[in-house]
């Protein structure tokens, strides 16, 4: 392979758990940071800054029935001045079967129904975050699950012992399925959205506690602490290509 190596690190949950967590080090340890109005080119096969859609013109996928529900009664508390598509959803309902077992949120004229356009009053944008804005919470309390964790992403493995392996990494275009391919832009490989003051594990401290519980967080955080302080991490993570084979040579764990 061509270019650097990307890093990980594995930290065992210390609980009686059979589970560890591989975290991806050299995304972590970026700048990105989301550009969404400043730039991002959506994700469409063409760019289409100017819609103003980032990543929310398919709409998101539910990754259960919690999920769903917990969204349909947050939605319930949006005022029409925060939700440009309010009326639509009390009508219609705010997801859409695409699948056996598997839902979407609605789409309004090709985006997300939650996505506010630039024709509407309060600017464009999710009405979800708007509420959590309001409401002084973390938006994790108010957006789906995909949606709270992107750029990040969980990826479970059962190995062959019978324990589990969390991946955390960038959420690549291959999180997109297929479709990925086709965009003609998308973040994470991006000069342009690595630009944030802190490095990814402190920008998105509350995205990865939720994700992976504050005791593996603190591990965590202590050895990339650490790590920077040794040596510069990449600047751009899109020019180190993810790795998500079976091998653990590369993986250094840590232990509390």
């Amino acid at each position: 392979m061509n270019g650097p190596i990307r890093e990980w690190v594995t930290i065992p949950a210390r609980t009686k758990e059979r589970r560890r967590y591989q975290f991806d080090v050299t995304f972590l340890t970026s700048r990105w940071t989301c550009i969404f109005g400043a730039g991002c080119q959506g994700v469409y096969a063409e760019p289409a800054a100017e819609l103003v859609h980032g990543c929310c013109s398919s709409g998101a996928h539910a990754s259960d029935k919690a999920d769903r529900d917990q969204v349909d009664k947050i939605a319930r508390k949006l005022r029409p001045e925060e939700w440009q598509h309010i009326e639509i959803g009390k009508k219609k309902g705010t997801w859409a079967k695409v699948g056996k077992e598997e839902w979407r949120t609605r789409l309004v004229d090709d985006a997300c129904i939650f996505l506010n356009r630039t024709d509407f009053a309060g600017g464009p944008g999710c009405a979800l975050h708007v509420l959590a804005l309001r409401r002084g919470v973390h938006f994790s309390e108010t957006k789906p699950a995909v949606c709270w964790q992107l750029p990040l992403r969980a990826i479970e493995r059962a190995e062959d012992d019978g324990s589990t392996t969390v991946v955390v990494t960038e959420f690549a275009r291959d999180g997109w399925g297929e479709g990925g391919e086709d965009f003609a832009w998308w973040c994470t490989e991006a000069p342009e959205a690595f630009v944030g003051e802190d490095a990814v594990y402190r920008s998105l401290e509350p995205e990865l506690r939720k994700m992976v519980g504050n005791d593996v967080f603190e591990q965590l955080a202590a050895y990339l602490d650490a790590r920077i302080d040794k040596a510069p991490p990449v600047a751009h993570p899109a020019e180190v290509p993810i790795e998500l084979g079976r091998s653990r040579t590369r993986h250094h764990p840590v232990h509390g």
